[in-house]
């Protein structure tokens, strides 16, 4: 069974459940917001599911729910963020917040962020950016899910890879992929339903295909475009990871308990103005993406997940009664 609400009642739900979690007010406002926006638009494996996890982490201390971020301007163009153990959530909204003025006095700004967890949808935040006339690219590490291209350890996460662009009177362009077959948020809910994966998304412990969501979780994910989804993957670990600082996919721990310390990941953030070289690349950019839109059955990319967000905005999202009920339990400090 399902029950519609509203994106406001979803969001305040997991504002109080949070705040039941021993969660600061601005940071479960923050991480609310994410969520809300991972349904919105269709990304439920980013939404209320990870709601669970997220609280019993911040219960813990596996993840400092009152945590506040800091950002120090290391040269003019760029930006190191600790997120100080906490959640990713506030950290990119520093970014979004810094980063635009930035890159509009120098043509490009980066920002670079350590010490952070789960980020989410990585499409909302180069959105963001887009929304404020600027072009961005997103590189975000996370635990080991991956191995080598012909190897067995899981040395690199599923590594999302993000890019805004916008356009001259449209919705931005927006792109969000995993570098894994799938995104291993997707295994999970398989996971939580009860429900069984297509054969070629995971492997098991020993590196056979698995249509087991918990046998492909404990094992590894199958790549993007094989030995060129791994070699991606080697580039965001050294974008997200060895040049911010943080903990490499081999050396963080899972997003998906409370247990151990803190993931310790990191996010890149590359945001460029488009007036910089004087192109009139908005335009460009429309004309190109107006040529994709007329050529049959093509799609944009972010298209569909705009769509989905406009109607959840205007009539609210169905949402499972066994996933309301286990925030609402969250909440009233009843469930564990």
């Amino acid at each position: 069974m399902t029950r519609r609400l509203t994106l406001a009642d979803i969001d305040d739900l997991i504002r109080r459940a949070l705040l039941a979690s021993r969660v600061s007010e601005a940071n479960a406002a923050s991480v609310a917001r994410a969520l809300t926006g991972a349904e919105a638009t269709g990304q439920a494996g980013h939404g209320l599911r990870r709601l669970s996890a997220y609280a019993a982490q911040a219960r813990s201390g596996k993840v400092d729910g009152h945590a506040v971020p800091r950002a120090e301007t290391t040269r003019p163009g760029t930006l190191a963020i600790d997120a100080a153990n906490g959640f990713a959530y506030p950290a990119l909204d520093l970014a979004v917040e810094t980063l635009p003025e930035m890159a509009r006095r120098q043509g490009v700004a980066l920002a670079g962020i350590r010490r952070s967890g789960h980020c989410g949808v990585v499409g909302l935040a180069v959105e963001a950016f887009a929304e404020k006339g600027l072009v961005a690219l997103m590189f975000a590490n996370t635990p080991g899910a991956m191995a080598p291209w012909g190897g067995r350890r899981a040395l690199f996460g599923t590594n999302p890879i993000g890019f805004a662009a916008p356009l001259a009177g449209a919705d931005p362009v927006v792109i969000d992929l995993s570098l894994s077959k799938v995104a291993r948020g997707k295994v999970m809910a398989a996971r939580q339903k009860g429900e069984t994966i297509p054969e070629g998304w995971a492997f098991d412990r020993e590196g056979r295909p698995t249509s087991d969501p918990a046998e492909g979780l404990a094992g590894t994910m199958a790549p993007l475009g094989e030995a060129k989804g791994t070699a991606l993957a080697l580039m965001v670990e050294m974008l997200a990871a060895g040049l911010t600082g943080a903990n490499y996919a081999g050396q963080a721990s899972s997003f998906f308990d409370a247990e151990g310390s803190p993931p310790g990941v990191g996010q890149t953030i590359i945001a460029i103005d488009p007036a910089a070289l004087g192109t009139g690349a908005t335009a460009r950019f429309a004309e190109l993406a107006e040529a994709i839109a007329a050529d049959g059955d093509a799609r944009l990319p972010g298209r569909r997940r705009q769509a989905l967000r406009h109607a959840a905005e205007k009539g609210g999202i169905d949402l499972a009664d066994e996933l309301i009920a286990e925030a609402e339990a969250i909440a009233a400090g009843t469930r564990e």
